[in-house]
């Protein structure tokens, strides 16, 4: 009995030392010139020696294809493996069926060129982003962009495990982001069944209905955590973007600033490191242009101090998610290349910014279906996250409903998860002797 205690709790510690922890980040800069090799290994490298922070060194990309390329790979790969920096890789999937395919081929080249340095390094990859969202009823009533249908996107899905299988990339889990309340509506209930694990975009402040100030921000995340985990039906959730921005406008009773970027930070970041897969929003958005609002923890200047305090002082982990209640997730209306958002006002009260630069893909659409109805339509805030997309034209930071950008974890993550295991198991054994 106590070797079959000892082998839970080693499982648990490996599972711990393969979470992933890190940012978001676009493919394009907000005055919409491509990012370069040296702007993502500064990124990087920034991200992964915050003071206060350990073990941020995970990036959330979305998508594969170079800025101003066809199928060029994009220069973050490069900067990634130099960095040792895991990789959640992103292929968009809300234009036409020729940029998907762009999207494979720029990631086979990937594969081809740098090998099990580039492979080791991607903890997941997910097929699109915000698409469900921004092919809903609320998503087009937003004014978003269009999204896919969820049966395009279970296809593309399919594709994609079929163009990795037989390469190095074959058993890394294919999962699928989206805002909270897209996971809601029952209609994408296929897209669920066909993914390992379940992004979630999520954003407190942009719920401007309901009661949004930073004091009730923590019940709003977990409401919208809980409201996934149910939708997910026993599929993992990572949370895949999150944040508070520290100056901007005011939705709502959500006041952007540092002290309450720091409490969300406090409150939320604090409680998910090293217990959940999470890649927060945003390291940097303010490249070269300041979006209104933006969430950088750093300004323009990526050797600048963080704007606020990112030493967690409260140590109390969630015992359970239902402790707290939901987010508003943001809706990118200018495509996903960076976590960013742009341009103007959406119906539903909140206004698009422009962040740094992640691109919006100039035109999406294949699937102007609509999806459904969301039950929770009215939790939806419209949010103009810049660049998301390949090639993106804008991009910004979040301004409503959802949005994102991506990360990733290493091949190597489970032999150093076993290595971590092991020495757990000297100690427990030892503890054992002791008792």
């Amino acid at each position: 009995m106590l070797f079959t205690q000892l082998a839970t709790l080693a499982a648990s510690v490996a599972s711990a030392q393969a979470l992933s922890k890190g940012f978001n980040s676009g493919n394009l800069r907000t005055d919409q010139t491509p990012k370069t090799y040296n702007d993502f290994a500064a990124e990087f490298k920034k991200g992964a020696n915050l003071p206060g922070t350990s073990g941020w060194n995970s990036i959330r990309l979305y998508t594969n294809v170079q800025g101003g390329t066809q199928t060029t790979p994009i220069s973050a790969f490069k900067a990634a493996i130099d960095t040792k920096t895991t990789m959640l890789l992103g292929i968009w999937t809300s234009e036409d069926k020729q940029k998907f395919q762009n999207e494979l081929t720029a990631l086979q080249s990937a594969i081809d060129e740098y090998g099990s340095d580039f492979t080791d390094l991607v903890v997941g990859l997910s097929v699109g982003s915000e698409d469900l969202y921004r092919n809903s009823v609320t998503g087009q009533e937003n004014d978003s962009d269009p999204g896919i249908n969820p049966d395009m996107l279970v296809d593309y899905i399919k594709q994609v495990r079929k163009a990795i299988s037989g390469t190095s990339l074959s058993d890394t889990p294919i999962g699928h982001v989206d805002t909270w309340d897209a996971w809601t509506n029952g209609t994408n209930s296929e897209v669920v069944e066909n993914i390992d694990w379940v992004g979630m975009d999520t954003y407190p402040y942009f719920e401007y209905q309901k009661d949004n100030d930073i004091s009730n921000a923590k019940k709003l995340f977990w409401d919208a955590y809980d409201k996934t985990e149910a939708a997910a039906g026993g599929k993992e959730v990572w949370i895949t973007e999150t944040g508070w921005p520290v100056d901007g406008k005011t939705e709502g009773d959500a006041v952007a600033s540092p002290e309450n970027a720091e409490k969300f930070w406090q409150e939320i970041s604090c409680e998910l490191q090293d217990n959940y897969h999470v890649w927060w929003y945003t390291l940097q958005d303010a490249l070269p242009d300041i979006p209104n609002p933006t969430f950088g923890i750093i300004g323009k200047d990526i050797n600048s101090d963080p704007l606020y305090d990112l030493s967690c002082k409260n140590t109390t982990k969630p015992s359970s998610s239902s402790s707290a209640s939901g987010s508003a997730s943001r809706t990118h209306k200018h495509g996903h290349a960076t976590a960013a958002a742009t341009g103007g006002s959406s119906s539903s009260g909140s206004s698009g910014y422009s962040s740094s630069g992640n691109g919006t893909a100039p035109g999406y659409g294949n699937g102007s279906g609509s999806n459904g109805t969301a039950p929770n339509a009215s939790d939806a805030v419209p949010s103009d996250v810049a660049g998301e997309g390949p090639s993106g034209t804008s991009g910004g930071s979040p301004s409503g409903a959802s949005g994102a950008p991506i990360e990733g974890q290493t091949g190597n993550s489970a032999a150093k998860a076993g290595f971590a295991a092991g020495a757990g198991l000297l100690g427990l054994f030892g503890l054992a002797a002791a008792l």
